[in-house]
């Protein structure tokens, strides 16, 4: 059995930022596996689909030692993101999207203590497959894909209709300030976190960029205060880093507050780098002792 099953595509990117423009691949599962991988006893699956254009990257994902279950798909997911002086903010085109996963598709998927849904956009996942998951171990949800929705290049924020059927099958849901709010109604993290958990899922992480984070579970809040990045390069996936880093934790039995501590130092190392997290633990348990 495997600790954590992270399941999402893989896509193509294009990150602009003010100093410059960068071609990779990218998506929740890349950056999950990526920075999984680089973490001692990392007991960790990769089920990806992607065309037959990315089948390198999967190739060299597997070369690092990544166990990937990659499924055929029409297409691969071309994301554009474009940052600004502030790296809170981006904007966001889509070019060409992929297949969405399937029951059928996941039975070749090793059983995992956790589920991890990286999704991109809003078709990726259907209902059963989430109720699926949740009978074979912890779901774990990234909701941002489920707030995406493509309207011609474009990238538009809708409300997820299916929330309050699927959220009692939740047992983790990560969401950012902005993510919170349209799910909630609520501008306020702690208030957000609360309904959410009213919903029925048990452990809310609400990311607020440079002012930390939030973490409700089991019926109490943990503030994680953000570590500051020695310089700022790429923010493109930290939200994926802090989840890989909380679901690391948790997956062995650290609790919500250490694991939320460790998530956001991994995720300013991220931050100070262009790609996925490229450190190690002893990296990330140095910058805690600094500031803790």
């Amino acid at each position: 059995m495997k600790d954590i099953c992270c399941i999402g595509h893989i896509t193509l990117d294009r990150v602009i930022t003010p100093k410059k423009t960068v071609h990779m691949p990218g998506g929740t599962s890349y950056y999950f596996a990526k920075g999984i991988n680089r973490l001692p006893q990392a007991n960790f699956q990769l089920v990806t689909a992607v065309g037959a254009t990315e089948m390198p990257v999967v190739s060299q994902l597997r070369q690092e030692g990544i166990d990937v279950i990659a499924l055929p798909s029409r297409r691969s997911v071309f994301f554009e993101n474009k940052y600004g002086q502030n790296g809170n903010e981006r904007t966001q085109r889509v070019l060409a999207k992929a297949d969405p996963f399937t029951v059928e598709g996941l039975q070749q998927a090793e059983p995992a203590k956790i589920y991890h849904l990286g999704s991109l956009l809003a078709d990726d996942f259907s209902a059963d497959l989430v109720k699926y998951l949740s009978g074979k171990g912890m779901v774990s949800v990234d909701v941002q894909g489920y707030l995406r929705q493509v309207q011609g290049e474009n990238v538009v924020p809708v409300d997820w209709k299916e929330k309050m059927d699927l959220m009692p099958y939740i047992d983790i849901l990560k969401v950012n300030e902005y993510e919170m709010e349209v799910l909630t109604g609520k501008n306020e993290p702690h208030a957000a976190a609360r309904v959410i958990g009213n919903w029925g899922v048990k452990e809310v992480c609400v990311t607020l960029g440079d002012y930390g984070s939030v973490i409700y579970a089991g019926g109490r809040f943990y503030e994680i205060k953000a570590y500051p990045p020695k310089q700022l390069v790429d923010p493109t996936g930290c939200g994926d880093t802090y989840s890989t880093g909380y679901l690391y934790c948790r997956a062995k039995g650290i609790g919500a507050d250490e694991a939320g501590r460790f998530a956001a130092a991994m995720s300013t190392l991220k931050l100070e780098t262009s790609g996925p997290f490229s450190g190690t633990e002893a990296d990330i348990r140095q910058l805690m002792a600094q500031f803790d």
